[in-house]
Order: C-alpha cells, then sequence, then structure tokens
C-alpha cells in the first residue's frame, strides 16, 4: 500500500467476540492461533522467520525505529548466547501503549520473546516492568506461569527496575540488570550490542515483539497489508489532551495525523500536538495532514517516537506545557552529565520566566543560546530530546513567544494542565 485510511485495526488488541480481549493462553490461541517455535536451535527454522520479519520492514516500537532484523544480526555476529530483555518500563508519562498491551495481549509480547529467542539462540527471557506498575508485572507473571503449565518454552523472569523516565533507555536498563544502577551510557556505535555479563543483549520493546509474533504467523506480505511501502504495519498510540476519547488506540503508519486526531474527538480548537512524547517535537495544527510515520514526520522537524499524541486546545498555552514538561525532564535526569545536571533546569527557568510574561529582552536569545550549548554534549538523548521540544515550541508557539516576551502572557498560561504525569493508564478505545 501506498496510502493509508483510518480505521480501526485489530492486530494487537483484537476482542473477543464478548468485547474486550481475554488475556488467558485459551483466548490468545483462540484468537490468533499457534506458533511453533523450536526449544533447540533450528536453522532452517530460524532463517525462514528472520527473511520474514526483514522482509516485512519491522522497525522498533520503541521510539529508535531501527530494524528488528538488523537488530537480531549485530547480536547473534557476537559468537555468543544472548539475553533476551523485553522493555515494558514504557517512563514517558503520556504513554500507555505497552501497558494496555500487556494487559490485553500478555501472550503475544511472550510470542514474539520466544521467536526472538529461538532466531538469537537465546535460553533465557527477561521481561522488564517498571516497580510502580504492579498490575502489569501481574499480568506478565499469569501469562508466564499459564505457558510454564502448559509446558514448553524458555525460562521467563519477570524483573522490576525503578520507575524513572531514564531507566527505560536501553543501555540504562541493561546497566540496572548488569549492576543495579540504571544509568544510560554513552554509546558511540550503537551497532556494538550491549552485555550482561559477558552475554549480549537482545533488547526489544513490548510492542515490538507483539509485533514479531504477528509476522512469524502470518507472513511479511500480510503485515505490509496495513501502512505504507516505507513505512508498513500498524502501531499503537497513546492519545490524550483536550479530547473526549483519550486512550490507546491502533492505527495504520501513514494515518494522518488530523485524521488521527479526529478520532478521538477534540473539545476545542486546537493551538498544537505534540507528537512522539516529552521528548518529541510540537506539530501546528496547519500541518497536521502529514502522514504518521518516521520520515514525513521527520521532515515537518516532528518525530514518531513512543507512539504519543498530546492534543492542547487553544485555550492552554504552548509555552507553559511545554516549561511543565521541561522542568519534568530536568527532575528526571540521571545526573551524570553537565548539560542535564546544570543546562535542563536552566532551560526550564527561562522557559518557566517566559510563560508568565516576566523575562528580560534577551531571554528567548538565552533561552535559545542555551539550547544550543546542550543539544549534542549529554552522555544520552535525554537533554537532546528537550532541546528538540523546546526548540519545536519556539516555532510552532511563535506569535505566543513575541507577546510572552514583551510581557503579555495569553490567558491560557494560568490554565491547568492538559499533560498527563505519572497517573492512570487509559484504557484502549472501543473497549467495552
Amino acid at each position: 500500500m501506498t496510502t493509508a485510511t483510518l480505521h480501526r485495526t485489530e492486530r494487537l488488541l483484537r476482542s473477543g467476540p464478548d468485547g474486550p480481549a481475554d488475556p488467558g493462553l485459551a483466548a490468545h490461541l483462540a484468537l490468533h492461533g499457534p506458533l511453533s517455535v523450536p526449544v533447540r536451535d533450528d536453522r532452517e527454522w530460524s532463517h525462514a522467520v528472520w527473511s520474514e520479519v526483514a522482509r516485512s520492514g519491522l522497525t522498533g516500537r520503541g521510539g529508535g525505529g531501527f530494524p528488528a532484523a538488523v537488530k537480531w544480526d549485530a547480536v547473534t555476529r557476537s559468537g555468543r548466547r544472548p539475553v533476551v530483555v523485553v522493555n515494558a518500563m514504557e517512563g514517558e508519562p503520556a504513554s500507555a501503549k505497552d501497558r494496555v498491551l500487556l494487559a490485553w495481549s500478555p501472550h503475544l509480547v511472550l510470542d514474539g520473546a520466544e521467536v526472538a529467542a529461538a532466531l538469537s539462540g537465546a535460553r533465557k527471557i527477561v521481561v522488564c516492568v517498571a516497580d510502580d506498575r504492579d498490575p502489569t508485572a501481574r499480568s506478565v507473571e499469569r501469562a508466564v506461569s499459564e505457558r510454564a503449565r502448559a509446558g514448553g518454552g524458555r525460562p521467563v523472569s519477570v524483573v522490576r527496575p525503578p520507575s524513572r523516565y531514564v531507566a527505560g533507555e536501553e543501555s540504562a536498563l541493561v546497566a540496572w540488570l548488569e549492576r543495579g544502577d540504571a544509568r544510560p551510557a554513552l554509546r558511540i556505535d550503537k551497532a556494538v550490542p550491549l552485555q550482561v555479563g559477558r552475554r549480549p543483549v537482545l533488547l526489544h520493546n513490548a510492542e515490538t515483539l507483539a509485533q514479531v509474533a504477528l509476522v512469524a504467523r502470518h507472513g511479511a506480505a500480510w503485515f505490509r497489508e496495513l501502512g505504507t511501502t516505507d513505512a508498513p504495519g500498524s502501531t499503537l498510540v497513546t492519545v490524550s489532551g483536550a479530547v473526549r476519547s483519550p486512550g490507546v488506540l491502533e492505527v495504520e503508519l501513514g494515518t494522518p495525523v488530523e485524521d488521527l486526531v479526529a478520532r478521538v474527538d477534540p473539545t476545542h480548537p486546537i493551538a498544537g500536538i505534540l507528537l512522539g512524547g516529552y521528548g518529541g517535537a510540537w506539530l501546528h495544527p496547519a500541518r497536521a495532514s502529514v502522514p504518521f510515520a518516521s520520515r514525513p514526520l521527520t521532515e515537518v522537524g516532528a518525530t514518531l517516537g513512543v507512539g504519543i499524541v498530546v492534543v492542547v486546545p487553544t485555550s492552554s498555552c504552548g509555552i507553559a506545557e511545554t516549561a511543565r514538561i521541561a522542568r519534568y525532564m530536568a527532575g528526571e535526569s540521571a545526573g551524570q552529565c553537565g548539560p542535564c545536571v546544570f543546562g535542563l533546569p536552566a532551560i526550564a527557568d527561562d522557559l518557566e520566566l517566559l510563560a508568565a510574561g516576566r523575562g528580560d529582552v534577551g531571554l528567548v536569545a538565552r533561552l535559545d543560546r542555551r539550547c544550543g550549548e546542550v543539544a549534542g554534549r549529554g552522555a544520552c538523548r535525554h537533554p537532546d530530546g528537550v532541546v528538540r521540544l523546546v526548540r519545536s515550541a519556539l516555532d510552532v508557539f511563535g506569535d505566543d513567544v513575541r507577546d510572552h516576551a514583551s510581557g503579555h502572557p495569553c490567558a491560557g498560561h494560568a490554565e491547568p494542565t492538559v499533560l498527563q504525569f505519572p497517573s492512570a493508564v487509559p484504557a484502549p478505545i472501543g473497549a467495552a
């Protein structure tokens, strides 16, 4: 397909005949069918499934967008049996897609982990769920127990790293598994696999592995029936903000952003749309016809990120909302390098002054200079995400920036936030 139309896709979040999916193994097999994964090494099977995943064009759904099959190649070239790690940390406050997926379809994620383990020769699977996500952990543990009773499969353990924004970054997560310290590392060459002990780590986001399970069942051609040529398949998106139907939905990649937003019914005229998460970027509503896919979003200065869409109304203040995110992100720093320790709080300070209309004449120029001093200088990409967000805000909300800088803040700067910070999980859209 070269175009995508908006409709309810039900690949990852399929419903049973009586409404929301039953997360049990029997219901899972009734919905998706069996999946035969060899317990012992099987080169013929591995080559066949690897080829299907490569042809599918599946990319990671955790924010990096790295081709799944290429990641497997990098790990298998190490010559050692890896450990498969499922990243279900979901540190982005506005994201709930992995939690919903693991509540509705935990066996689909575990199927994908089994496939990845069989392809790479791994004999162990570790599922990482943040220590404040007890319902998610219980759902995974129940599914693991069911599979163990059914027999077969590889050992699966559920571990609980700290619930911090940066703890879900892959190098930080592996560092926690290795030595209990969830701090991200500077990685010059991401083609070199991370390690726990002397074993390489094959780490995937939970949604990515659910997609792997579907490709292994149905093949590349089936997967490409949705999406576009460059961005095949469907993806999960968490939508919130000034909308009547916030929640998690599944859409074809390539769906126009404006159609995606229309589906959740905005409550007010739109001032801006936050895409990609709190390290993402703002999109002006005039550009909302852009397809929801990595390349076209990048071309307009936005990002697909981890599948987050936040609708901000004209009754709110985009500058104030950006200041709130910047302050939150400054507090979520790992505290190991200057750009985060000093740069992010300073950026948040300037944004708060600008939002309140209390800045001096050089505030906007100073804010731009601080962003330049921070970008590309961190030990991880955390500060880069904040800089991208702030720069996009200065562009998208440019008229407000000028008014605020001249001491005339908009009325919306004092309104309550429409953003989500750590809070309850939205339900999948359409759930009974």
